[in-house]
This record gives structure tokens, C-alpha cells and sequence, in this order.
């Protein structure tokens, strides 16, 4: 997966109780058909304990809102089938896709942890945006 059309302006980073996620999105014309009103985007993340205490990260909740302000939501256990478990100072990366019916829309979120003491907390991804090339020439037009 190529990562050379990340725009920085798009992306974002929270930091949470010493969790920090940032997440870097970017459009996937070779895997679109704007004709048919899909539009897919990857997004890359990566999330860093900086906090003292080892956290293992349980849940996602996504919210995808398209450019028409239709908002759905995605909730599952873990990220692409893992549960990272961080000690202080371990970050992990992944990657993952989302599609829209629309040339542009937004995506946040919070992952639940719990740390090394058992205690469950959210961590909060800020919101991001996904943006198509077509969308970017009618913003700057």
C-alpha cells in the first residue's frame, strides 16, 4: 500500500491519559469507481504509549460521516484482528480502509484500553479527513 498521497492537513493526533494516536489518511483511486459512488480511502495510525503503565488495547468505535452528513458506525474488538498490549515507550502501526458514497467525508473515533492495573479508559482518535483528488480541485476551484 502506498502511503505517497498522505497530505498532512488531513490527518490528525490525540493524545489521551499518555496515548497518543495519530492517524495519516490517504485516497485509493486505483480501488474507486466514482461512477458508481465509491470512493475508498486507507488511513495508517499509529498509537504510542508514552504514559508509565503497560495499556492493552480492547475496542474500536469509528464514526464515518460522507460529505452528505450521513454518519454510520463501526464497532469491533481490537484493530485488523490484534489487541496490542504497549508497555511504556511501544508504539504500533497499522493500516486499514474505509469506504464513502462520497468524494469527501470525515472519520473519528475512541479505542478502550485498560492498563496494567485493570482500569478500562477510552483514548480518543481526532478527527481525520478523507479526501478524493476530485475533491481537492473543486475545494481549490
Amino acid at each position: 500500500m502506498s502511503h505517497e498521497g498522505i497530505n498532512p492537513k488531513y490527518s490528525s493526533e490525540a493524545l489521551t491519559r499518555g496515548i497518543r494516536v495519530r492517524v495519516s489518511p490517504f485516497f485509493l483511486p486505483s480501488h474507486s469507481d466514482p461512477s458508481a459512488g465509491r470512493w475508498t480511502f486507507a488511513y495508517r495510525v499509529r498509537i504510542s504509549n508514552e504514559s508509565d503503565r503497560r495499556a492493552r488495547l480492547l475496542t474500536r468505535r469509528w464514526v464515518i460521516t460522507d460529505a452528505d452528513g450521513v454518519a454510520r458506525l463501526v464497532e469491533g474488538e481490537g484493530v485488523v484482528g490484534q489487541n496490542p498490549d504497549l508497555a511504556p515507550g511501544q508504539s504500533f502501526e497499522y493500516s486499514s480502509f474505509a469506504n464513502l458514497e462520497t468524494a469527501w467525508g470525515t472519520m473519528e473515533g475512541a479505542y478502550q484500553f485498560y492498563d496494567e492495573h485493570g482500569d478500562a479508559f477510552d483514548v480518543a482518535i481526532g478527527r481525520f479527513y478523507l479526501v478524493s483528488e476530485n475533491a481537492e480541485v473543486i475545494a481549490a476551484g
